[in-house]
């Protein structure tokens, strides 16, 4: 059988219960004495934090928006000049003045751009300085990395260096590369230059068979090899 508690065992319970509530009470009152500063700063500091990093954020995408802004009205000059329209220098100040205030991935995008309306403009070698500048940098996409070297040879192509061409060919020939079909393109017509035909043969075939290619890069090489007979 339970012994069930009497009132008087009951009431001693509730005093201890009144004591140790008032010492944790005394205790938090020390304890605040004692770090009520420390939290207040620290409370203070976290919504300074908190309140600086909205305000980071607003700046940036303030910022992105402008830089938006530069690169869309920079393209509308492209657009507008043509291959040699006389907006074309403008153009290119325009690409180059966003390449300058522009955060990582429209500043690389400007480059490109204005390194291809400088090679079409006759500055191939201000254009290769460009290309080289974003091949180079680590801190861009890979992808656009690859896409600069790719199109610095495209551009030297005729009259490069062809061991150097190669040289740049190559590595972007790897597997998942997605400039694979491009650069071995360029190989094939490089073996071409060198005389080297039946070696140009066997490349083109190749990436003819190539379903993974696509259909422009395909087109192109098939036309090439029905000239050459094949």
């Amino acid at each position: 059988m339970v012994r069930r508690p009497n009132r008087q065992e009951s009431h001693v319970v509730d005093i201890f219960d009144e004591v140790e509530d008032d010492l944790r009470e005394e205790r938090m009152q020390q304890l605040l004495k004692k770090y009520g500063g420390v939290l207040i700063a620290a409370c203070l500091l976290l919504v300074a934090a908190t309140a600086g990093w909205k305000a980071w954020q607003w700046r940036q995408a303030r910022q992105d928006l402008a830089t938006a802004g530069l690169y869309l009205a920079a393209s509308a000059k492209t657009e507008a000049a043509g291959v040699a329209g006389p907006d074309r220098p403008a153009a290119i100040a325009a690409f180059e003045a966003a390449a300058a205030n522009a955060p990582d991935g429209y500043r690389v995008l400007s480059l490109l751009r204005e390194a291809t309306l400088r090679a079409d403009s006759g500055d191939l070698p201000g254009a290769s300085v460009l290309w080289d500048r974003v091949a180079a940098d680590g801190s861009a996409d890979a992808l656009l990395r690859d896409l600069a070297s790719l199109t610095w040879c495209i551009y030297h192509a005729d009259q490069g260096d062809t061991s150097l061409l190669q040289g740049r060919l190559k590595p972007l020939t790897a597997p998942g590369n997605a400039w694979r079909p491009l650069a071995q393109e360029q190989l094939a017509l490089l073996e071409l230059r060198l005389g080297h035909t039946d070696e140009a043969k066997t490349q083109l075939k190749r990436l003819v068979e190539d379903t993974t290619a696509p259909n422009g890069v395909r087109g192109r090489v098939s036309a090439l090899l029905s000239r050459m007979g094949e």
